[in-house]
């Protein structure tokens, strides 16, 4: 993936848009495999909490640098990522390149009046499998290994894209968005694996913003509890998130403020508490 900016000033919102728009175009490209395919990552807060109904006190989320999209291990298996592979090519898609120029088979990019990148991930499937690494589908085509992916499709939402795709064309289609629950779940283990402030940043985001109360997110979370990912992910929370000056906390502020900001740990770790006598 590529690299994240560890501050909010790093994130510019006309360049969200150009990812959303690629969201809503890649959805008209794959209409009838788009079951076996979910939006995680950075541009699901925007999607899931609705920009603007915020209350005035509520700022909005900063956005995402790329779009990350989770597979179904059932698109490997019965041999339709072909499908996904071929119309992302005919639709203009290529792989992007590494710093060092050379081909990234996970990655794929399309350019237009900017340059959007886009990650495909696939849930663990084999004892061997570790998040981070890389699963080769085709010899250019290739994905991440996404511990707790597999929530994604158990908790999910259909949200409707609408305006204008990267190419300049009024649509509207539906996409499955990654759930409150699972997002929890996944940017805590993304957390505990990379530790980048942006993360821990997306994570208070989602607590802090979607639905009323953060009851909302509790029983999206509880749902998945006997899950193994989940109950890690329960672990992280309380091991780097509820207490004021953990990681989680410190770099939550960092990525607002560049900085430590008692305000804003109190409130990242009174999220997180709340979230927690919830699930127990």
């Amino acid at each position: 993936m590529t690299d994240k900016p560890t501050t909010a000033t790093g994130y510019e919102p006309d360049h969200t848009e150009f990812v959303r728009a690629t969201c809503l175009y890649i959805a008209t490209k794959l209409g009838d495999i788009m079951d076996e395919l979910v939006v995680i990552g950075g541009l699901v807060p925007s999607l899931l909490i609705k920009q603007e109904d915020l209350p005035a006190e509520a700022d909005s989320h900063v956005g995402t640098m790329d779009l990350d999209v989770g597979l179904t291990l059932k698109l490997l298996l019965d041999g339709r990522y072909r499908t996904l592979t071929e119309r992302l090519r005919s639709a203009g898609f290529e792989q992007d390149m590494s710093g060092q120029g050379n081909p990234t088979r996970q990655r794929w990019k399309i350019e237009r009046q900017e340059k959007v990148t886009v990650d495909f991930l696939i849930p663990p499937s084999r004892p061997e499998d570790r998040g981070g690494q890389l699963r080769d589908i085709e010899p250019d085509f290739a994905a991440f290994i996404a511990p707790g992916l597999h929530l994604a499709f158990l908790d999910r939402r259909r949200v409707t894209l609408s305006g204008g795709t990267i190419l300049g064309e009024e649509a509207a289609r539906a996409v499955w968005v990654c759930g409150p629950g699972a997002y929890v779940v996944l940017k805590s283990l993304a957390f505990r694996y990379r530790g980048e402030n942006k993360d821990a940043y997306d994570l208070y985001y989602v607590l802090r913003n979607y639905g009323t109360t953060i009851d909302d997110v509790a029983s999206s979370l509880k749902s998945l509890l006997p899950d193994p990912s989940a109950k890690e992910a329960l672990s992280i929370l309380e091991q780097d998130f509820s207490e004021h000056d953990r990681i989680g906390p410190r770099r939550a502020a960092e990525f607002l403020t560049q900085g430590p900001d008692d305000e804003i740990q109190a409130d990242v770790v009174g999220f997180v508490r709340r979230l927690l006598e919830r699930c127990r």
